[in-house]
């Protein structure tokens, strides 16, 4: 498929910029693929899609305040530091995004914080996207990272800080209830609509809970620029699956239950770890997984997530589950029924 496929109209006024007041009273709308039918409901009422033993993957990567605000050295140019991945955790070694780029070359030294308290020094320009950065902090690492968490700003998707400012309270809203390994600058979306009460009624109809990792970078925001998407290449996330996990979810498939991929990152989780026998296997590394139709899934048949933007790998990734024609349908009708779209927005369960 070519990415003007994935082309629509989105009125800016439906993109998202705050939450819902409940996290679990956003709209839900839901896509039967055999009947083709679609309804509108609230997220609360996903409980009623799911049985007894029904598996729900949920990508437990928490995000970390990775946008600082400083200065360079002499000139005093205000600039905007993302921090994509720490390198080396001894050396102090980050790669970065830095805003403005091109006024930043190795060398220059930059500072965040009251009186300086954080300097660092650009020691390389590895890729054209992106710096790396020695921060020069000889404390105990402890420190460090505390100093970054007072410093830093939650990374809000850069589509929602140019319709408003990073807020104090988007530390709670852009981060999901069962967070437990910090290192994405991006929120799983669909994972922040699941509240405690949600979370224990779906325990209490018996569905159980498969938690896997991935460290989402930025590679799901950047525009893609190429019109055959085979030749697209996504930047590469941290993932992690372990064999607990696997032996739930393949006991699970052999047992024809419901398994559900909470977002496109849990998704691409179980994607990039099954083996050729279509069953999953143990794996902790780096995926690049770029999907889009045709794809046959091989171990989810439900998926939840949110409404996304147009050109997105997530979207196409929505497609490739749901059926192109059925979701583009889909997303007509969200626009004329005024669903709120991407990260803050509402969500579809896909069956």
């Amino acid at each position: 498929m070519k990415l003007s496929q994935f082309k629509y109209h989105l009125p800016e006024e439906l993109i998202a910029t705050e939450p819902p007041a409940y996290r679990d009273e956003a709209r839900l709308m839901v896509l039967d693929r055999r009947k083709q039918t679609i309804e509108h409901k609230v997220f609360k009422d996903v409980v009623n899609y799911f049985n007894e033993h029904d598996i729900m993957v949920l990508n437990d990567s928490g995000v970390f305040p990775a946008l600082l605000d400083g200065e360079k050295e002499k000139t005093g140019a205000k600039i905007k530091v993302l921090l994509l991945r720490e390198l080396n955790k001894e050396t102090r070694l980050w790669d970065v995004i830095v805003d403005p780029a091109r006024k930043i070359r190795i060398g220059n030294k930059l500072y965040f914080g009251d009186n300086d308290e954080l300097v660092a020094e650009v020691i390389d320009n590895t890729t054209s996207r992106g710096r790396t950065i020695r921060f020069l902090f000889e404390m105990p690492y402890d420190e460090f990272k505390s100093i970054i968490y007072k410093y830093g700003k939650t990374p809000i998707p850069e589509q929602l800080q140019k319709l408003r400012e990073v807020k104090d309270e988007d530390r709670e809203w852009y981060q999901t209830i069962y967070a437990e390994h910090i290192g994405s600058v991006a929120a799983p979306f669909s994972g922040l609509h699941f509240s405690r009460e949600l979370m224990k009624r779906l325990e209490i109809v018996g569905v159980e809970f498969a938690k896997v990792t991935l460290h989402t970078g930025l590679g799901n925001f950047r525009s893609i620029d190429v019109e055959d998407l085979t030749k697209h290449k996504t930047d590469s996330e941290e993932m992690e699956i372990s064999e607990d996990v696997v032996k739930m979810i393949n006991a699970a498939k052999r047992e024809k239950r419901n398994i559900c991929a909470v977002g496109t990152t849990s998704m691409k989780v179980l994607e990039s770890a099954t083996t050729l026998s279509g069953m999953l296997k143990p794996y902790k590394g780096w995926t690049n997984k770029f999907i889009f139709p045709p794809y046959d899934f091989t171990v989810a048949n439900s998926m939840i997530t949110n409404f996304h933007t147009p050109l997105s790998p997530m979207l196409m990734m929505t497609c490739a589950f749901g059926g192109y024609d059925f979701i583009m349908k889909a997303y007509k009708v969200a626009v004329e029924e005024k669903y709120k779209f991407f990260a803050y927005g509402d969500a579809m369960l896909i069956l």
